[in-house]
């Protein structure tokens, strides 16, 4: 079974993750039509990968899965 995770996956979880913790603060919310902040991620390869390095395409997508693939 192949249990390694995609640079896009790593990214999704980014983006989950700045959206929860984002909110968690005194921060203030993006709004509908706001940019996305910036952010840069450690791939599974090691390599860095950011946002911005999307701008330019017509849409980012971000997925929620449950990463446990165990029983429920």
């Amino acid at each position: 079974m192949n249990m390694s995770v995609k640079p896009k996956s790593l990214l999704l979880l980014g983006l989950l993750l700045i959206g929860l913790l984002g909110t968690a603060g005194g921060s203030s919310a993006v709004e509908v039509g706001d940019k996305a902040p910036g952010f840069t991620l450690p791939s599974t390869a090691g390599d860095k990968i950011s946002l911005s390095q999307f701008k330019g395409k017509r849409h980012v997508l971000v997925e929620f899965y449950v990463a446990d693939f165990g029983a429920t």
